[in-house]
């Protein structure tokens, strides 16, 4: 009982959790947090490498200790002074342990921070890919909003109607277009339209006749210059024309 009512819990606050975590929040926090971690990489790199140098120098400091401790204790021995030779036995034994202890020392520090740069290489290099991915996930995160704001624009179409509305506003259009198209052409059929073009040619004689009769007057003719058989030429045209 009291493993199904954690359980329960568990799923309740889990759910909970995941509803409000926003994953390109989270990814950003990551980037920020990575970055943030490479100025404390770098201050306790510093720290271990100023380490090493520091036991460098003890180290040095030691060896020409020793250098000098040992001609100092042989100068004694030649010189048949045993008691100096003694004491300097004595402090070279003593600066001896030390360097040997600092030498170990600077071996340790010197390892740690040749582990610390391959350490810094490495998170480096997993931040880069990290980094990559979550810029990715983000691009896409963003192309999925689009995405869905292109699918609910389309949805909309169909839900409130615009999408059937608009087919049959374009059906009722084309509708109309056919039908004021067929009216023109039925309106055309129904006008005799040779009639209208022998109308038209006896216009054109009349005026042709008028024109005529002007340059007889002003003397430019001095006969008709339509001949009478033209003009029968032309009534037996018009007769045929207006027979058909």
């Amino acid at each position: 009982m009291w493993k199904r009512f954690v359980r329960a819990i568990k799923s309740l606050f889990g759910g909970l959790v995941s509803s409000i975590e926003d994953p390109k929040l989270i990814l950003e926090q990551n980037i920020r947090e990575m970055n943030d971690q490479i100025p404390k990489m770098n201050e306790n790199i510093a720290t271990v490498k100023a380490s090493v140098t520091l036991l460098e120098k003890e180290l040095k400091k030691y060896q020409s200790e020793y250098k000098d401790l040992v001609s100092k204790m042989k100068a004694a021995i030649q010189a048949q002074r045993d008691d100096i030779a003694q004491n300097y036995a004595l402090r070279l034994e003593s600066v001896k342990s030390h360097m040997l202890q600092t030498k170990d020392q600077h071996t340790t520090a010197k390892a740690a921070y040749e582990k610390a740069l391959e350490v810094k290489k490495v998170f480096m290099r997993e931040r880069e890919r990290k980094i990559a991915e979550a810029k990715e996930a983000l691009r896409a995160h963003e192309r999925a909003k689009w995405q869905s704001k292109i699918a609910d624009t389309l949805e909309s179409f169909e839900v409130t109607g615009i999408d059937a509305t608009h087919s049959e506003m374009l059906s009722r259009i084309n509708e109309e277009t056919a039908k004021n198209e067929a009216r023109m052409e039925m309106a055309l059929d129904s006008v005799d339209t040779e009639s209208l073009k022998i109308e038209e040619e006896a216009e054109k004689l009349r005026a042709q006749e008028l024109v005529n009769q002007f340059k007889m007057e002003m003397g430019l003719i001095s006969e008709d210059p339509l001949k009478e058989d033209d003009l029968k030429d032309l009534d037996l045209d018009i007769e045929s024309k207006e027979t058909n």
